[in-house]
């Protein structure tokens, strides 16, 4: 009878969460994410967790020196508050007392540690998009600082969220003893290289490869492409290659397939709500810390003319 009333309460419980609508804010309104994202969360028509969930506010933000931050703030913000009623907040506190959620889109990464920060404090589950942060440190900071707090925390690039990436990471091909991965890896000079677009490639690459690289070498290739070769424990190894459009191959014990490929934002966006309904952070802190490193460790390669460079020492090098 216990049990049967416990598993009652259970279910009522999640029942209510689930049709309580959460209101997210968007920080940072100089990215096409934060019309896309939107356009999918306030569609009238969502069904499951994105029924339950509407961007309601913003924090404008953006970034002055760098000007596809700057060229494009009114735009989105004019778009956001015209076409679907968001309100905009002078400051990010104001904005954390109005909502119950927040995903900070500033496309430049370096302000996203003082952005996460005060939602951080107001304790709100928070997704941060790619860049996580514009350097390892603040990235390894915010997970550390969430973690203390008690508040739900990720970030992730869509690309980790193709079908066929997923499959892989599933098992559809067994263990996965070799993938590469390639995607555009335009440059930003306020960020390690492949911190700005790059990361989309990476990103597949990790969700394909998981925890464990140890050493990463760069490369340039005789194009003048860069080329990322990662040696993970156990003898595997994962590549990411700067080229045209978004994809790889992925080989394991039960066969090859293709990885990489791009299929839409509203993935990401439905496993953000959902962790903003449950508190359940999708991915492993530390898979995205170590993503991180990767690319980190790859200037660190070239500046070294091509070195293997140790992701540990990547890693406790950005702790200090």
């Amino acid at each position: 009878m216990n049990r049967l009333f416990f598993l009652a309460v259970s279910f009522s419980f999640f029942s209510i969460t689930l049709a309580k609508e959460i209101r997210i804010g968007l920080i940072g309104l100089d990215t096409s994410h934060v019309v896309a994202f939107t356009k999918i969360l306030n569609d009238p028509k969502a069904t499951g967790p994105l029924a339950h969930a509407k961007v309601t506010a913003a924090f404008r933000g953006g970034s002055l020196d760098i000007p596809s931050s700057a060229n494009r703030l009114d735009k989105f913000t004019e778009t956001l508050t015209k076409a679907y009623g968001v309100k905009i907040y002078a400051t990010i506190a104001e904005l954390c007392k109005n909502v119950d959620a927040v995903m900070i889109e500033s496309v430049d990464g370096r302000p996203h540690l003082r952005q996460a920060i005060p939602v951080i404090d107001a304790g709100l589950p928070v997704f941060i998009d790619k860049p996580m942060a514009g350097t390892l440190a603040d990235a390894i900071f915010i997970f550390q600082y969430a973690n203390k707090k008690g508040v739900p925390l990720f970030s992730s690039s869509s690309l980790r969220y193709g079908k066929a990436t997923q499959a892989a990471r599933n098992g559809s091909l067994g263990k996965i003893n070799y993938a590469e991965t390639f995607s555009p890896a335009s440059l930003e000079p306020h960020h390690p290289d492949l911190f700005w677009y790059g990361v989309h490639g990476c990103e597949s690459l990790f969700t394909v490869m998981g925890l464990g690289c140890e050493t990463v070498e760069r490369r340039t290739t005789a194009e003048g492409k860069i080329e990322v070769i990662g040696k993970w424990k156990g003898g595997r190894t994962g590549i990411f290659r700067e080229g045209k459009g978004y994809g790889g191959l992925a080989k394991g014990t039960k066969g090859q397939a293709e990885v990489g490929k791009y299929d839409g934002y509203a993935p990401l966006v439905v496993e953000a709500v959902k962790m903003f309904q449950t508190g359940k952070v999708p991915v492993d802190p530390q898979e995205t810390i170590e993503l991180f490193a990767f690319m980190a460790a790859a200037d660190e390669s070239q500046r070294q003319g091509g070195m293997p460079v140790k992701i540990a020492d990547i890693i406790a090098q950005a702790k200090q």
